[in-house]
């Protein structure tokens, strides 16, 4: 819960900025690597989950849900577009509206809560994408997300969000896999003189590969975020969209 705002600013109590860590697919090394990471910083993150890896740690994601971490709707099959081969067969560019709200997000979201007790608050879009069907007959599934999340995190995007301005249902989020403190710090520090809220996006954390985030980095962002000289406010995606959405 946001603490109460005492400041003339946006964010809560004189902070400066706001930063929501956010890691996708339920990964193993997420369990390992970056509980007792975030655990020992004092940090609490938002997942957003596959169903198959989620039931593979179950015991270990029924105790981030106890400690406070955010568990997030990612979809039933990760449908993405059909130019990615891994998705040729279950292509986005073959969904229609009806299809994507039945079939993944609710599906989804009644998955979650028989698994782990709670109702995902946001949503991640898979590989970052938000549409449906192909060419004339294409569709934004944006509007589903608005009316069944409080928030939905995009991918890959270029700048953190206003929070006066931005649309809660595409909230943009930069890739923070392979990606140096140095980077980080600098993403946080515009953030920080602009008064506004980071997202960052990762899948695996460890100490190097294809989709990972670099944990001896993320170690370093969170030690930097937490200290409170620095005025970050981090948490939750779900928490920091309530207090926007309150604000506002």
């Amino acid at each position: 819960m946001a603490p109460q705002d005492t400041s003339s600013g946006f964010w809560p109590a004189g902070k400066r900025a706001a930063l929501s860590l956010s890691f996708d697919d339920a990964r193993w090394s997420q369990t390992a690597n970056g509980f007792p990471l975030l655990a020992a910083r004092g940090v609490k993150a938002t997942f957003y989950v596959s169903l198959q890896a989620l039931e593979q740690k179950l015991e270990a994601w029924r105790r981030a849900v106890a400690d406070g971490h955010e568990i997030g709707n990612h979809s039933v099959t990760h449908p993405c577009s059909g130019n990615f081969a891994f998705a040729r067969r279950n292509p986005l560019e073959d969904y229609t509206l009806e299809r994507m709200e039945k079939d993944e997000l609710l599906a989804a979201n009644a998955a979650i809560h028989r698994l782990l007790g709670v109702r995902p608050l946001t949503f991640a879009y898979p590989c970052g994408q938000t549409f449906v069907g192909r060419g004339e007959n294409l569709k934004s599934y944006v509007p589903l997300v608005a009316r069944h999340f409080l928030a939905g995190r995009g991918f890959m995007g270029e700048s953190a969000n206003d929070p006066t301005f931005c649309d809660l249902a595409q909230a943009t989020a930069l890739c923070c896999d392979s990606i140096g403190f140095d980077q980080m710090k600098t993403w946080l520090d515009h953030a920080a003189e602009q008064g506004e809220w980071l997202i960052l996006a990762g899948h695996d954390i460890g100490p190097g590969g294809r989709q990972t985030t670099l944990a001896a980095d993320l170690d370093k962002l969170c030690a930097h975020a937490m200290d409170p000289a620095n005025g970050i406010w981090v948490d939750t995606v779900a928490a920091v969209a309530k207090y926007i959405k309150e604000r506002r």
